[in-house]
């Protein structure tokens, strides 16, 4: 099912929930507005105006439960923040603005259906697990302006979520993996290691028997007091603003999100510019509760890390957020570490041990 104007009816000629459902969602979706939407939802495809002298960037990326989310861990309004915030990073990476989104859901019946124990909202139908990944999806896409231009909905026997952004970006000024050089210093946004750290933190919670049946079936139990230490792996913030300040002022020789952990997406850069690296690990700004190596494998931070030439003027903060600078780009060399970790006790060779799909070995 597209999210257009097409019927689906189940045997005997009745409508299916699916149409009702696109109706709700239609009429969410059309709260946030966007000018380069010329036609949304409700044709089989969308439109879309670029302005003259921009480039588009357009980006994927799949959530799936049980890999990315837990239906039993994390609340229906992170999974849609999450989300859409994993393609708002990358398009941050790259120093565009966001033009528009396509969300195609893969769901069991029962997150579409009446949720038990669910209060109502609005007031005219029940609040679902679909409802409450809306309510996080649309929330953030409203504050990245970032419009919901179509997407795709039908029945699963697992929940997935496949988003693709597009965004724009002035022609020849996107940001690249492949433009660090030696010599240039190395960047990262924000702090690093507060998505792990909540993580972790979550995993103690669900950890915890439930006391009563009551409480195994309305799922995670999760303590007002926790906000704070797990806001970095539930809502995580996408770094728009920065990544297209750095590409405006030409700041950045090379940049990618840290989604995949420090050690591993700087690996991905050092692989497309052809040279090493060094870290400084007492320069890494860790998220408070963080240790190092949530910050060098845990991921999932959606920070920037980028490259700048050695006479650049980096300011220490891009819109409110800090930019610390945490080590070197060096030249490659036969037989050498691609990446040195320097500590109190020495240098010593960083391996890209961060996240991996279709790995051999647990990560």
């Amino acid at each position: 099912m597209r999210l257009d104007t097409e019927q689906n009816t189940e045997p005997g000629g009745g409508r299916s929930g699916e149409l009702e459902l696109l109706r709700r969602i239609r009429a969410r979706a059309a709260r946030i507005s966007g000018t380069a939407i010329r036609l949304g939802i409700g044709d089989d495809c969308a439109l879309l105006n670029p302005r003259p002298g921009e480039e588009l960037a357009v980006t994927t990326d799949l959530s799936i439960a049980g890999r990315h989310f837990r239906l039993d861990w994390h609340p229906p309004e992170a999974v849609g923040h999450r989300t859409l915030a994993r393609g708002l990073s990358d398009l941050a990476a790259m120093g565009a603005r966001p033009m528009a989104a396509f969300l195609s859901l893969g769901l069991p019946k029962e997150l579409v259906h009446n949720a038990k124990g669910r209060k109502p909202w609005p007031k005219t139908w029940p609040k679902t697990w679909i409802d409450g990944f809306y309510d996080g999806f649309l929330a953030l896409a409203d504050a990245y302006k970032t419009p919901l231009a179509g997407g795709d909905l039908a029945e699963s026997p697992i929940a997935v979520a496949d988003i693709m952004l597009v965004g724009t970006v002035p022609r020849g000024k996107a940001l690249l993996r492949s433009g660090a050089r030696p010599g240039d210093w190395l960047y990262a946004t924000g702090r690093l290691g507060g998505a792990a750290t909540g993580l972790t933190r979550l995993t103690e919670l669900a950890g915890k028997p439930a006391r009563t049946q009551t409480d195994r079936q309305k799922g995670l139990n999760i303590p007002r007091n926790l906000g704070q230490t797990l806001a970095p792996h539930l809502y995580p913030q996408p770094r728009i603003a920065q990544g297209f300040a750095l590409a405006q002022r030409g700041l950045a020789t090379a940049a990618l999100d840290l989604s995949d952990g420090l050690s591993t997406d700087l690996t991905h850069l050092c692989e497309e510019s052809g040279v090493a690296a060094e870290i400084d690990a007492a320069a890494l700004p860790l998220h408070p509760g963080a240790t190092l190596a949530q910050a060098l494998y845990g991921g999932e931070d959606y920070e920037l890390l980028f490259t700048a030439a050695a006479d650049a003027r980096v300011p220490r903060a891009i819109t409110g957020v800090p930019v610390t600078r945490i080590g070197r780009i060096v030249r490659r060399r036969w037989g050498r570490p691609t990446i040195l970790l320097r500590t109190e006790h020495g240098a010593q060779p960083l391996e890209a041990r961060g996240w991996e799909h279709f790995a051999q070995r647990p990560i």
